[in-house]
């Protein structure tokens, strides 16, 4: 069992390497911060995220970030983490930045685990026009932009893998993971309504986790709402644990 130093190892490990699984398409880093920008395409990538434990933020950095983001046309947003010192909390909150979402950041051991046989799986190292338009199209707001998604995931420059599941032919489930020095991101999941109920997830998140074995990652990891109760009981039954929880605050004025 895990000790306490080494769950913050952990938190620290993955938070570093999201970075490089979810490229954003500019990044300024600021002290122990670093600051991402992706025309609004996800909150990972559109946020200031701590990158050191007991990361601050003075007066001034508060400034700089509410600056720069409003520049770009974004919403000022900060990801509260573990990483972050208690004090720079408590002047996140008083600034006025409130909770847009709330996130547990999840771990599972990959041991024993192989790349997957089922024909049905495919996994590509590059995404293909055809991953991307049907990854977009399955999402909700501002994540349906397909030019925005293609932008971002062309920038991994790690060894990843671009799953999609088929039924008869048809595209139906997709998924992504990205390794990184004996860990994977696995992010990305999604099921097509007409088919949701089949397992067709499971069968994603499966594959991925077997194709991280097989590329030497002892680790998988990922980052899931804590709402998200169907999600979360699906990454409990394939061994995930909450490994830590973040929330992700916003500046409206």
């Amino acid at each position: 069992m895990l000790t306490k130093n080494e769950d913050a190892a952990l938190v620290l490990g993955c938070e570093r390497r999201i970075i490089n699984a979810w490229p954003a398409l500019s990044t300024l880093v600021v002290g122990d911060w670093v600051l991402r920008f992706a025309n609004g395409y996800s909150g990972r990538a559109n946020s200031a995220t701590p990158l050191s434990h007991g990361a601050e933020l003075d007066a001034e950095m508060l400034d700089l970030i509410a600056e720069l983001y409003r520049a770009d046309g974004l919403t000022p947003a900060i990801r509260l983490t573990p990483l972050v010192a208690e004090a720079t909390r408590a002047a996140v909150l008083e600034r006025g930045y409130r909770i847009k979402d709330k996130s547990f950041g999840l771990i599972a051991p990959l041991a024993g685990l192989g790349a997957s046989e089922e024909a049905a799986l495919q996994i590509e190292a590059r995404p293909s026009l055809e991953w991307t338009a049907g990854v977009a199209a399955l999402q909700s707001g501002n994540k349906t932009h397909v030019g925005n998604l293609a932008a971002i995931v062309e920038k991994v420059r790690l060894p990843a893998g671009f799953a999609t599941w088929l039924v008869e032919g048809e595209a139906v489930a997709f998924g992504m993971s990205v390794a990184e020095r004996g860990m994977a991101e696995i992010g990305l999941i999604c099921v097509h309504p007409d088919h949701r109920g089949h397992g067709f997830g499971r069968k994603i998140v499966q594959g991925l986790m077997g194709w991280a074995a097989a590329m030497g990652c002892s680790e998988a990891y990922l980052q899931v709402e804590q709402g998200n109760v169907v999600a979360l009981n699906l990454y409990g039954s394939l061994g995930f644990r909450q490994l830590y929880q973040y929330e992700t605050r916003i500046l409206d004025i």
